[in-house]
């Protein structure tokens, strides 16, 4: 692993070739998206959807780097930076909420790793960050939006909460605080705060609409196509 990682005090960097191995990852994750297939075995990413999929993951970097308080230990309060991934999820469902979410998790740890062991890498930042595209479950759901956000982070609030009681409970007592009373206070905190924002955004009616039909733009081309079936 030395390869990948080097150590430095408590925690480890990547490497070159930790850098280049996770750019390889992407790119595989993305071109293998590329060829899930659905119930009528055509490609389940089209070009629109890539194209939309990607807008989402790049919103969603671009506004994690616009930080409104930074925790210590990893873990900020941004601008909207979840929604833009459970987004992606509430456009096309599922599968395309988790491929984008874990390319989002990939792009996280090139860009702000903070690695001090391989589980903790892989529940920061695969599990925790790719929960996001559990909003895909609500794709067609009434307030499918909300309610696909609210279980995104709820996600991933989970993983990084048992990330917390696994990794980080030794500072518990620095506090006075049992592991998880500790780890669910850390990262309810900023979690909890942007998630809090977001909603209140999106519960603006103009915005609501606005992402709706964004929504049916993203769309536009299956619901010609039921259509024209129908006929």
């Amino acid at each position: 692993m030395s390869f990948f990682l080097t150590q430095v005090e408590d925690t480890y960097e990547l490497t070159s070739g930790g850098y280049g191995l996770l750019v390889v990852l992407l790119i595989l994750s993305l071109v293998a998206a590329c060829f899930f297939t659905g119930k009528d075995q055509k490609n389940h990413f089209s070009v629109k959807m890539l194209v939309f999929a990607s807008m989402g993951v790049t919103l969603a970097m671009v506004t994690s780097m616009i930080k409104i308080f930074k925790m210590p230990m990893g873990g900020s309060i941004t601008l909207f930076s979840m929604f833009f991934i459970t987004f992606v999820g509430y456009l096309y469902g599922t599968r395309a909420g988790l491929t984008s979410a874990l390319a989002y998790g990939l792009l996280q740890l090139i860009i702000e790793p903070y690695i001090i062991s391989i589980p903790q890498l892989v529940c920061d930042y695969f599990l925790a960050f790719g929960a996001l595209g559990l909003s895909g479950l609500f794709h067609n759901k009434k307030y499918g939006m909300i309610s696909g956000y609210v279980v995104g982070i709820l996600g991933r609030l989970f993983f990084s909460v048992l990330s917390g009681v696994i990794f980080f409970g030794q500072y518990a007592a620095d506090y006075g605080m049992q592991p998880f009373t500790y780890s669910l206070a850390y990262n309810g905190l900023y979690i909890g705060s942007e998630g809090i924002l977001t909603i209140a955004l999106l519960s603006v009616p103009a915005v609501r609409h606005a992402l709706k039909r964004i929504k049916h733009m993203a769309n536009e081309s299956d619901v010609r196509d039921r259509f024209s079936k129908a006929a």
